[in-house]
Protein backbone atom coordinates (compact mmCIF):
# COMPACT_ATOMS: atom_id res chain seq x y z
CA UNK A 1 0.00 0.00 0.00
CA UNK A 2 1.54 3.50 -1.02
CA UNK A 3 2.07 5.17 2.43
CA UNK A 4 0.28 9.13 2.14
CA UNK A 5 -0.80 10.84 4.71
CA UNK A 6 -3.96 10.90 5.30
CA UNK A 7 -6.71 13.34 6.56
CA UNK A 8 -10.23 12.82 8.04
CA UNK A 9 -12.89 14.71 8.80
CA UNK A 10 -11.82 17.98 7.10
CA UNK A 11 -13.31 20.71 5.09
CA UNK A 12 -11.39 22.03 2.33
CA UNK A 13 -12.18 24.44 -0.30
CA UNK A 14 -11.52 23.84 -3.99
CA UNK A 15 -8.16 25.53 -5.44
CA UNK A 16 -7.67 25.96 -9.29
CA UNK A 17 -4.67 26.12 -10.70
CA UNK A 18 -3.66 27.51 -13.99
CA UNK A 19 -1.22 24.98 -15.30
CA UNK A 20 -3.70 21.71 -14.38
CA UNK A 21 -6.87 20.91 -16.71
CA UNK A 22 -9.56 21.03 -14.58
CA UNK A 23 -12.43 18.67 -16.32
CA UNK A 24 -9.30 16.22 -16.93
CA UNK A 25 -8.34 16.30 -13.19
CA UNK A 26 -11.80 15.85 -12.47
CA UNK A 27 -12.56 12.71 -14.40
CA UNK A 28 -9.47 11.14 -12.82
CA UNK A 29 -10.50 11.97 -9.49
CA UNK A 30 -7.56 14.24 -8.64
CA UNK A 31 -8.19 17.43 -6.63
CA UNK A 32 -6.35 20.45 -5.69
CA UNK A 33 -6.68 22.41 -2.10
CA UNK A 34 -4.25 24.01 0.30
CA UNK A 35 -3.47 22.22 3.57
CA UNK A 36 -1.65 24.20 6.07
CA UNK A 37 -1.36 26.86 3.52
CA UNK A 38 0.49 24.79 0.83
CA UNK A 39 -0.88 23.66 -2.28
CA UNK A 40 -1.16 20.18 -1.82
CA UNK A 41 -2.93 17.14 -4.11
CA UNK A 42 -6.07 15.24 -2.77
CA UNK A 43 -7.48 11.94 -3.54
CA UNK A 44 -8.97 8.82 -2.71
CA UNK A 45 -8.20 5.13 -1.36
CA UNK A 46 -11.55 4.07 -3.69
CA UNK A 47 -9.68 6.15 -6.92
CA UNK A 48 -6.05 5.23 -6.40
CA UNK A 49 -5.59 3.40 -10.32
CA UNK A 50 -7.27 6.68 -11.99
CA UNK A 51 -5.38 8.94 -9.94
CA UNK A 52 -1.66 8.05 -9.78
CA UNK A 53 -2.24 7.01 -13.67
CA UNK A 54 -3.31 11.21 -14.26
CA UNK A 55 -0.19 12.35 -11.24
CA UNK A 56 1.88 10.08 -13.89
CA UNK A 57 1.31 11.39 -16.64
CA UNK A 58 2.63 15.24 -15.01
CA UNK A 59 5.48 17.00 -13.43
CA UNK A 60 3.58 18.10 -10.25
CA UNK A 61 5.57 19.15 -7.20
CA UNK A 62 2.92 19.34 -4.44
CA UNK A 63 2.49 17.20 -1.75
CA UNK A 64 0.15 14.28 -1.70
CA UNK A 65 -2.38 13.22 0.45
CA UNK A 66 -5.65 10.84 1.12
CA UNK A 67 -9.04 12.06 2.42
CA UNK A 68 -11.07 9.98 3.80
CA UNK A 69 -14.36 8.99 1.81
CA UNK A 70 -16.73 12.39 3.20
CA UNK A 71 -14.16 14.23 2.97
CA UNK A 72 -13.30 13.81 -0.46
CA UNK A 73 -17.16 13.53 -1.46
CA UNK A 74 -17.01 16.68 0.14
CA UNK A 75 -13.98 18.48 -2.31
CA UNK A 76 -15.06 16.43 -5.13
CA UNK A 77 -18.80 18.05 -5.42
CA UNK A 78 -17.25 21.41 -4.80
CA UNK A 79 -15.13 21.15 -7.55
CA UNK A 80 -17.62 19.64 -9.84
CA UNK A 81 -19.92 23.19 -9.06
CA UNK A 82 -16.58 25.51 -10.12
CA UNK A 83 -16.41 23.37 -13.15
CA UNK A 84 -19.82 24.43 -13.99
CA UNK A 85 -19.12 27.56 -13.06
CA UNK A 86 -16.74 28.26 -15.03
CA UNK A 87 -18.80 26.71 -17.81
CA UNK A 88 -21.66 28.34 -17.76
CA UNK A 89 -19.32 32.06 -17.16
CA UNK A 90 -18.82 31.69 -20.90
CA UNK A 91 -22.42 31.48 -21.61
CA UNK A 92 -23.50 34.77 -23.15
CA UNK A 93 -27.00 34.05 -24.86
CA UNK A 94 -29.80 31.68 -24.87
CA UNK A 95 -28.58 29.78 -28.20
CA UNK A 96 -25.36 29.03 -26.49
CA UNK A 97 -26.85 27.59 -23.60
CA UNK A 98 -28.81 25.00 -26.07
CA UNK A 99 -25.53 24.73 -28.21
CA UNK A 100 -23.34 23.39 -24.92
CA UNK A 101 -25.99 21.45 -23.79
CA UNK A 102 -25.42 18.71 -26.36
CA UNK A 103 -23.03 17.17 -23.61
CA UNK A 104 -25.45 16.80 -20.68
CA UNK A 105 -22.47 14.68 -18.88
CA UNK A 106 -19.70 18.00 -19.09
CA UNK A 107 -22.08 19.96 -16.76
CA UNK A 108 -23.36 17.50 -13.81
CA UNK A 109 -23.35 19.45 -10.48
CA UNK A 110 -23.14 16.39 -8.61
CA UNK A 111 -23.64 12.35 -9.21
CA UNK A 112 -28.01 13.50 -8.36
CA UNK A 113 -27.72 14.86 -12.18
CA UNK A 114 -26.33 12.05 -14.14
CA UNK A 115 -28.59 9.53 -12.01
CA UNK A 116 -31.78 11.11 -10.59
CA UNK A 117 -34.70 11.71 -13.34
CA UNK A 118 -36.76 12.69 -10.95
CA UNK A 119 -36.87 16.49 -11.60
CA UNK A 120 -35.53 16.04 -14.63
CA UNK A 121 -37.94 15.77 -18.20
CA UNK A 122 -36.41 14.33 -21.75
CA UNK A 123 -36.97 18.17 -23.16
CA UNK A 124 -35.49 19.82 -20.14
CA UNK A 125 -31.07 19.18 -20.58
CA UNK A 126 -29.76 22.77 -20.84
CA UNK A 127 -27.17 23.09 -17.91
CA UNK A 128 -29.06 26.65 -16.81
CA UNK A 129 -32.30 24.34 -16.10
CA UNK A 130 -30.44 21.69 -15.10
CA UNK A 131 -28.75 23.60 -12.36
CA UNK A 132 -32.03 25.21 -11.40
CA UNK A 133 -33.03 21.76 -10.39
CA UNK A 134 -30.25 20.95 -8.59
CA UNK A 135 -30.94 24.24 -6.97
CA UNK A 136 -34.30 22.59 -5.70
CA UNK A 137 -32.67 19.20 -4.65
CA UNK A 138 -29.88 20.39 -2.44
CA UNK A 139 -31.74 22.70 -0.70
CA UNK A 140 -34.75 19.83 0.34
CA UNK A 141 -31.78 17.44 0.76
CA UNK A 142 -30.18 20.54 3.14
CA UNK A 143 -33.54 20.61 5.16
CA UNK A 144 -33.70 24.54 3.65
CA UNK A 145 -36.53 26.58 4.12
CA UNK A 146 -36.09 29.44 1.69
CA UNK A 147 -33.66 29.92 -1.04
CA UNK A 148 -31.98 33.60 -1.68
CA UNK A 149 -30.66 34.34 -4.80
CA UNK A 150 -29.23 37.51 -4.84
CA UNK A 151 -27.20 39.82 -7.52
CA UNK A 152 -24.46 42.14 -6.55
CA UNK A 153 -21.93 44.57 -8.68
CA UNK A 154 -19.97 41.87 -9.25
CA UNK A 155 -21.02 38.28 -9.02
CA UNK A 156 -24.36 36.31 -8.28
CA UNK A 157 -24.85 34.87 -5.04
CA UNK A 158 -27.14 31.96 -4.00
CA UNK A 159 -28.10 31.26 -0.30
CA UNK A 160 -30.18 28.72 1.78
CA UNK A 161 -31.81 29.45 4.95
CA UNK A 162 -31.03 26.19 7.07
CA UNK A 163 -32.08 25.88 10.83
CA UNK A 164 -33.23 29.70 10.37
CA UNK A 165 -29.83 31.04 9.32
CA UNK A 166 -28.56 31.93 5.93
CA UNK A 167 -25.58 29.63 4.37
CA UNK A 168 -23.89 30.71 1.56
CA UNK A 169 -24.10 27.77 -1.13
CA UNK A 170 -22.29 28.81 -4.27
CA UNK A 171 -21.16 32.50 -6.15
CA UNK A 172 -22.01 33.16 -10.12
CA UNK A 173 -21.07 34.75 -12.75
CA UNK A 174 -23.83 37.74 -12.93
CA UNK A 175 -24.26 36.85 -16.43
CA UNK A 176 -25.13 33.54 -15.77
CA UNK A 177 -27.35 34.58 -12.73
CA UNK A 178 -29.59 36.41 -14.80
CA UNK A 179 -30.46 33.21 -16.91
CA UNK A 180 -31.09 31.71 -13.48
CA UNK A 181 -33.77 33.94 -12.54
CA UNK A 182 -34.90 33.65 -15.97
CA UNK A 183 -35.82 30.11 -15.85
CA UNK A 184 -37.34 30.53 -11.84
CA UNK A 185 -39.36 33.36 -13.09
CA UNK A 186 -40.74 31.02 -15.99
CA UNK A 187 -41.66 28.25 -14.29
CA UNK A 188 -43.52 29.81 -11.68
CA UNK A 189 -45.21 31.96 -14.36
CA UNK A 190 -43.80 35.77 -13.70
CA UNK A 191 -43.12 38.35 -16.98
CA UNK A 192 -39.90 37.61 -17.45
CA UNK A 193 -40.08 40.66 -19.58
CA UNK A 194 -40.82 42.87 -16.66
CA UNK A 195 -37.88 43.43 -14.39
CA UNK A 196 -39.22 47.08 -12.70
CA UNK A 197 -41.37 46.03 -10.29
CA UNK A 198 -42.00 43.14 -7.55
CA UNK A 199 -43.48 39.84 -8.33
CA UNK A 200 -44.85 36.82 -6.50
CA UNK A 201 -45.56 33.12 -8.21
CA UNK A 202 -45.61 29.46 -7.09
CA UNK A 203 -44.45 26.24 -9.00
CA UNK A 204 -43.96 22.57 -7.91
CA UNK A 205 -40.99 20.43 -7.70
CA UNK A 206 -41.23 16.68 -7.26
CA UNK A 207 -38.61 14.88 -5.70
CA UNK A 208 -38.42 11.55 -4.96
CA UNK A 209 -42.06 10.77 -5.88
CA UNK A 210 -43.48 13.85 -3.73
CA UNK A 211 -44.52 17.06 -5.33
CA UNK A 212 -43.64 20.57 -2.90
CA UNK A 213 -44.93 23.78 -3.69
CA UNK A 214 -42.53 27.16 -4.08
CA UNK A 215 -43.83 30.17 -3.16
CA UNK A 216 -41.55 32.66 -5.26
CA UNK A 217 -41.18 36.55 -4.79
CA UNK A 218 -39.33 38.26 -7.04
CA UNK A 219 -37.53 42.31 -5.99
CA UNK A 220 -36.10 44.75 -8.71
CA UNK A 221 -32.87 46.26 -6.67
CA UNK A 222 -29.76 48.35 -7.59
CA UNK A 223 -27.90 45.79 -9.43
CA UNK A 224 -30.51 43.19 -10.88
CA UNK A 225 -33.65 41.37 -9.36
CA UNK A 226 -33.66 39.76 -6.48
CA UNK A 227 -35.53 36.00 -6.02
CA UNK A 228 -36.56 34.46 -2.41
CA UNK A 229 -38.03 30.91 -2.56
CA UNK A 230 -39.68 29.86 0.21
CA UNK A 231 -40.26 25.80 0.22
CA UNK A 232 -43.59 25.29 1.95
CA UNK A 233 -44.54 21.53 3.76
CA UNK A 234 -47.38 18.91 3.03
CA UNK A 235 -49.93 18.21 5.69
CA UNK A 236 -47.59 14.75 6.33
CA UNK A 237 -44.48 17.56 7.69
CA UNK A 238 -46.85 19.07 10.23
CA UNK A 239 -45.70 17.86 13.57
CA UNK A 240 -47.36 16.89 16.46
CA UNK A 241 -47.26 18.76 19.78
CA UNK A 242 -44.72 16.76 21.08
CA UNK A 243 -42.50 17.19 18.46
CA UNK A 244 -42.55 21.04 18.71
CA UNK A 245 -39.96 21.20 21.37
CA UNK A 246 -42.07 23.32 23.76
CA UNK A 247 -40.94 22.03 27.37
CA UNK A 248 -43.97 19.62 28.68
CA UNK A 249 -45.63 22.02 31.17
CA UNK A 250 -46.54 24.33 28.61
CA UNK A 251 -47.90 21.48 26.02
CA UNK A 252 -50.01 20.40 28.87
CA UNK A 253 -51.52 24.49 29.81
CA UNK A 254 -51.64 24.11 25.63
CA UNK A 255 -53.82 21.06 25.82
CA UNK A 256 -56.53 22.90 28.53
CA UNK A 257 -56.82 25.64 26.50
CA UNK A 258 -57.58 23.66 23.07
CA UNK A 259 -60.36 22.68 24.90
CA UNK A 260 -62.52 25.79 25.41
CA UNK A 261 -65.32 25.38 22.33
CA UNK A 262 -64.82 29.57 21.78
CA UNK A 263 -62.23 32.31 22.61
CA UNK A 264 -59.43 33.45 20.80
CA UNK A 265 -55.74 32.01 21.20
CA UNK A 266 -53.21 34.05 19.49
CA UNK A 267 -49.36 32.89 18.62
CA UNK A 268 -47.01 35.81 18.38
CA UNK A 269 -43.06 36.32 17.07
CA UNK A 270 -41.61 37.60 14.51
CA UNK A 271 -40.82 35.94 10.79
CA UNK A 272 -39.29 32.71 10.64
CA UNK A 273 -40.50 32.09 14.56
CA UNK A 274 -42.61 28.94 13.82
CA UNK A 275 -45.71 30.65 14.16
CA UNK A 276 -47.81 29.25 11.36
CA UNK A 277 -46.45 25.74 12.34
CA UNK A 278 -47.62 25.64 15.97
CA UNK A 279 -51.00 26.79 14.34
CA UNK A 280 -51.56 24.14 12.35
CA UNK A 281 -50.27 21.90 14.82
CA UNK A 282 -52.99 23.30 17.07
CA UNK A 283 -55.49 22.80 14.21
CA UNK A 284 -54.40 18.78 14.12
CA UNK A 285 -54.92 18.39 17.75
CA UNK A 286 -58.98 19.54 17.58
CA UNK A 287 -59.39 18.05 14.06
CA UNK A 288 -62.08 15.48 13.83
CA UNK A 289 -64.83 14.70 11.95
CA UNK A 290 -67.53 16.37 13.62
CA UNK A 291 -65.94 19.88 13.64
CA UNK A 292 -65.90 21.76 10.51
CA UNK A 293 -62.25 23.99 9.95
CA UNK A 294 -61.77 26.92 8.10
CA UNK A 295 -58.59 28.90 7.60
CA UNK A 296 -58.28 31.70 5.92
CA UNK A 297 -54.22 32.00 4.92
CA UNK A 298 -51.65 34.27 3.17
CA UNK A 299 -49.63 32.14 2.16
CA UNK A 300 -51.41 28.38 2.47
CA UNK A 301 -48.38 27.31 3.72
CA UNK A 302 -49.20 23.47 4.79
CA UNK A 303 -51.59 21.69 2.90
CA UNK A 304 -54.00 19.72 5.06
CA UNK A 305 -56.90 17.12 3.83
CA UNK A 306 -58.78 17.64 6.80
CA UNK A 307 -59.40 21.03 6.99
CA UNK A 308 -60.88 23.82 4.27
CA UNK A 309 -58.04 25.86 3.26
CA UNK A 310 -58.76 29.85 1.64
CA UNK A 311 -55.86 31.67 -0.05
CA UNK A 312 -55.89 35.15 0.34
CA UNK A 313 -56.14 37.20 -3.01
CA UNK A 314 -55.81 41.02 -2.58
CA UNK A 315 -56.03 41.57 -6.37
CA UNK A 316 -59.47 40.30 -6.65
CA UNK A 317 -60.58 41.59 -2.92
CA UNK A 318 -60.36 38.90 -0.55
CA UNK A 319 -58.67 39.77 2.23
CA UNK A 320 -58.19 38.55 5.66
CA UNK A 321 -61.42 40.49 6.57
CA UNK A 322 -63.65 39.74 3.75
CA UNK A 323 -62.48 36.58 3.77
CA UNK A 324 -63.14 35.69 7.78
CA UNK A 325 -66.69 37.72 6.93
CA UNK A 326 -67.34 34.79 4.07
CA UNK A 327 -66.29 31.99 6.04
CA UNK A 328 -68.53 33.00 9.37
CA UNK A 329 -71.55 32.27 7.00
CA UNK A 330 -70.08 28.61 6.18
CA UNK A 331 -71.02 27.24 9.61
CA UNK A 332 -67.53 26.95 11.51
CA UNK A 333 -66.54 25.81 14.37
CA UNK A 334 -63.00 26.14 14.39
CA UNK A 335 -61.35 29.33 12.46
CA UNK A 336 -57.66 30.05 11.51
CA UNK A 337 -56.70 33.56 10.65
CA UNK A 338 -53.14 33.74 9.09
CA UNK A 339 -52.53 37.29 10.94
CA UNK A 340 -54.73 39.89 12.15
CA UNK A 341 -53.17 42.49 10.38
CA UNK A 342 -55.27 45.64 10.94
CA UNK A 343 -58.13 46.74 13.23
CA UNK A 344 -61.79 45.67 11.28
CA UNK A 345 -59.88 41.64 11.21
CA UNK A 346 -59.24 41.89 15.01
CA UNK A 347 -62.88 43.09 15.65
CA UNK A 348 -64.32 41.06 13.63
CA UNK A 349 -62.52 38.02 15.32
CA UNK A 350 -63.43 39.39 18.72
CA UNK A 351 -66.88 39.03 17.44
CA UNK A 352 -66.66 35.16 16.16
CA UNK A 353 -64.97 34.16 18.90
CA UNK A 354 -67.88 35.71 21.13
CA UNK A 355 -70.55 33.53 18.98
CA UNK A 356 -69.48 30.47 19.74
CA UNK A 357 -66.18 29.98 17.54
CA UNK A 358 -62.55 28.92 18.63
CA UNK A 359 -60.08 31.26 16.50
CA UNK A 360 -56.84 30.83 15.89
CA UNK A 361 -54.06 33.83 14.65
CA UNK A 362 -51.10 35.46 15.12
CA UNK A 363 -49.45 38.75 15.39
CA UNK A 364 -46.18 40.44 14.96
CA UNK A 365 -45.24 41.69 18.32
CA UNK A 366 -41.62 40.90 20.45
CA UNK A 367 -44.00 39.10 23.44
CA UNK A 368 -47.38 37.54 24.49
CA UNK A 369 -48.55 40.26 27.24
CA UNK A 370 -47.69 42.90 24.47
CA UNK A 371 -50.51 41.30 22.11
CA UNK A 372 -53.29 42.97 24.41
CA UNK A 373 -51.85 46.34 24.40
CA UNK A 374 -51.44 45.66 20.12
CA UNK A 375 -55.23 45.30 19.96
CA UNK A 376 -56.01 47.83 21.86
CA UNK A 377 -54.05 49.99 19.24
CA UNK A 378 -55.83 48.52 17.05
CA UNK A 379 -59.06 49.83 18.19
CA UNK A 380 -60.52 46.91 19.79
CA UNK A 381 -62.04 47.57 23.14
CA UNK A 382 -60.53 46.29 26.60
CA UNK A 383 -63.80 44.76 28.05
CA UNK A 384 -64.10 42.78 24.66
CA UNK A 385 -60.48 41.47 24.80
CA UNK A 386 -60.38 40.42 28.21
CA UNK A 387 -63.59 38.24 27.53
CA UNK A 388 -62.19 37.31 23.74
CA UNK A 389 -58.77 35.96 24.46
CA UNK A 390 -58.15 32.53 26.15
CA UNK A 391 -54.30 33.09 25.81
CA UNK A 392 -51.30 34.17 23.90
CA UNK A 393 -48.45 32.33 22.91
CA UNK A 394 -44.78 34.17 22.15
CA UNK A 395 -42.37 31.72 20.64
CA UNK A 396 -38.82 31.49 19.31
CA UNK A 397 -36.88 28.85 17.63
CA UNK A 398 -33.51 28.59 18.87
CA UNK A 399 -30.51 26.73 16.99
CA UNK A 400 -29.60 23.44 18.77
CA UNK A 401 -25.26 22.85 19.33
CA UNK A 402 -24.20 19.45 17.46
CA UNK A 403 -23.40 17.61 20.20
CA UNK A 404 -20.70 15.70 17.99
CA UNK A 405 -18.69 19.25 17.76
CA UNK A 406 -19.62 21.73 20.69
CA UNK A 407 -16.82 22.81 22.61
CA UNK A 408 -16.39 24.68 26.02
CA UNK A 409 -16.69 29.29 25.79
CA UNK A 410 -13.99 30.33 28.13
CA UNK A 411 -14.91 33.53 27.06
CA UNK A 412 -19.31 33.30 27.94
CA UNK A 413 -17.84 33.26 30.98
CA UNK A 414 -17.84 36.89 31.60
CA UNK A 415 -21.62 37.35 30.79
CA UNK A 416 -23.07 34.54 33.76
CA UNK A 417 -23.63 37.87 36.12
CA UNK A 418 -25.31 40.18 33.57
CA UNK A 419 -27.29 36.94 32.22
CA UNK A 420 -28.04 35.75 35.69
CA UNK A 421 -26.55 32.46 35.13
CA UNK A 422 -25.41 29.73 37.10
CA UNK A 423 -22.09 29.93 38.15
CA UNK A 424 -21.38 26.39 37.99
CA UNK A 425 -23.07 26.21 34.67
CA UNK A 426 -20.55 25.40 31.69
CA UNK A 427 -20.93 27.55 28.54
CA UNK A 428 -20.56 25.67 25.42
CA UNK A 429 -19.69 27.61 21.86
CA UNK A 430 -20.17 26.08 18.70
CA UNK A 431 -17.23 24.70 16.16
CA UNK A 432 -18.05 22.95 13.22
CA UNK A 433 -18.18 19.18 12.06
CA UNK A 434 -19.10 17.09 9.32
CA UNK A 435 -22.35 16.08 11.02
CA UNK A 436 -23.79 19.44 11.66
CA UNK A 437 -22.26 20.45 8.17
CA UNK A 438 -19.91 22.38 9.78
CA UNK A 439 -22.45 24.97 10.51
CA UNK A 440 -22.37 24.19 14.79
CA UNK A 441 -25.27 23.73 15.31
CA UNK A 442 -28.09 20.89 14.63
CA UNK A 443 -32.01 21.27 14.77
CA UNK A 444 -34.16 23.80 16.66
CA UNK A 445 -36.07 23.61 19.46
CA UNK A 446 -39.31 25.75 20.03
CA UNK A 447 -39.35 27.89 23.49
CA UNK A 448 -42.27 30.02 24.56
CA UNK A 449 -43.96 32.28 27.34
CA UNK A 450 -47.62 31.55 27.20
CA UNK A 451 -50.09 34.65 28.61
CA UNK A 452 -53.11 33.28 30.03
CA UNK A 453 -55.93 35.71 30.54
CA UNK A 454 -56.32 34.67 34.74
CA UNK A 455 -59.27 36.47 36.78
CA UNK A 456 -56.73 38.82 37.89
CA UNK A 457 -55.84 40.21 34.64
CA UNK A 458 -58.83 40.34 33.72
CA UNK A 459 -59.91 42.93 36.91
CA UNK A 460 -56.63 44.70 35.52
CA UNK A 461 -57.69 45.46 32.10
CA UNK A 462 -61.08 46.88 33.56
CA UNK A 463 -58.64 50.27 33.88
CA UNK A 464 -56.17 52.15 31.48
CA UNK A 465 -52.66 49.85 32.19
CA UNK A 466 -49.43 49.21 30.06
CA UNK A 467 -47.40 46.24 28.93
CA UNK A 468 -45.36 46.64 31.69
CA UNK A 469 -47.93 46.19 34.19
CA UNK A 470 -49.59 43.47 32.47
CA UNK A 471 -46.13 41.66 32.47
CA UNK A 472 -45.48 41.73 35.85
CA UNK A 473 -48.67 40.75 37.09
CA UNK A 474 -48.52 37.81 34.62
CA UNK A 475 -44.74 36.67 35.91
CA UNK A 476 -46.33 36.71 38.96
CA UNK A 477 -49.23 34.03 38.17
CA UNK A 478 -46.58 31.73 36.81
CA UNK A 479 -45.59 32.77 33.15
CA UNK A 480 -42.06 31.47 32.19
CA UNK A 481 -40.81 34.75 30.19
CA UNK A 482 -38.63 33.79 27.10
CA UNK A 483 -35.37 34.87 28.42
CA UNK A 484 -35.73 32.94 31.45
CA UNK A 485 -35.70 29.49 29.44
CA UNK A 486 -32.75 30.96 26.90
CA UNK A 487 -31.10 30.69 30.04
CA UNK A 488 -32.18 27.31 30.89
CA UNK A 489 -31.32 26.51 27.78
CA UNK A 490 -27.25 27.62 27.47
CA UNK A 491 -26.89 26.33 31.24
CA UNK A 492 -28.13 23.14 30.25
CA UNK A 493 -25.27 23.22 26.94
CA UNK A 494 -28.19 22.87 24.65
CA UNK A 495 -27.43 26.29 22.80
CA UNK A 496 -24.50 28.58 23.07
CA UNK A 497 -24.24 32.59 24.28
CA UNK A 498 -24.03 33.93 20.79
CA UNK A 499 -27.53 31.96 19.62
CA UNK A 500 -29.49 32.78 23.06
CA UNK A 501 -28.13 36.79 22.28
CA UNK A 502 -29.09 36.54 18.54
CA UNK A 503 -32.90 34.78 19.39
CA UNK A 504 -32.97 37.64 22.69
CA UNK A 505 -32.00 36.55 26.15
CA UNK A 506 -31.95 40.44 26.95
CA UNK A 507 -35.74 42.07 27.38
CA UNK A 508 -36.25 45.32 26.62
Amino acid sequence: MIDFPKLEDVNLSPLELEDVDLPLAIKYYVLFSEVDGTTTICISENHLADALGFIAKHTFDYPIVFLDEDSFERLYNKFLELRTDNALGDITNQEEIDEIAVDEDEFSLSDFLRNDSDLLSSEESAPIIKFVNSLFYQAIKRKASDIHIEVHEFKGEIRFRIDGALVKYVDLDRKVMSFVISRIKVISNMDISEKRITQDGRTQVKIAGKVLDIRVSSLPTFYGERIVMRILMESEDIPHMEDLGFEPELIAEFDELLKHSHGIILVTGPTGSGKSTTLHAFLQQVATPEKNIITVEDPVEYKSDNISQVQVNDKVGLTFASGLRSILRQDPDVIMLGEIRDGETATISIQASLTGHLVFSTLHTNNATAAITRMVDMGVERFLISSAILGVLAQRLVRKLCNSCKCEDEVANVYKEEFAIKDDAIIYRSEGCKECNYTGYSGRVAIGELFKMEDNVVELLKDEVDDHEIRTLSIQNGMKTLSSQLVTLVERGVTSMDEAIRVGIKER
